[in-house]
């Protein structure tokens, strides 16, 4: 799977999860500042990855990722 189609996927979940325009997803987006997603929020998101993606996030590496860029690279080097 591309970067773009890793990348087109989260901007999907992070719509329908958040509503808000996919259209308004960056690489840049973070999650706690732009979308104000509290620690429920977040640990949804990071279910619907795993879901989406077939491949479970461990809790300390989940952590790390607080950008929409950052989501993607993870997916990207461990799918």
């Amino acid at each position: 799977m591309t970067q773009t189609e890793i990348f087109n996927k989260i901007a999907s979940i992070l719509a329908d999860h958040f509503n808000i325009d996919q259209d308004k997803v960056t690489m840049d987006l973070n999650f706690k500042n732009d979308l104000d997603a509290d620690s429920i929020d977040f640990v949804e998101f990071v279910m619907d990855l795993e879901d989406e993606f077939g491949s479970e996030i461990p809790d300390d590496e989940a952590e790390k990722l607080t950008t929409v860029g950052q989501a993607v690279e993870y997916i990207e080097k461990h799918q």
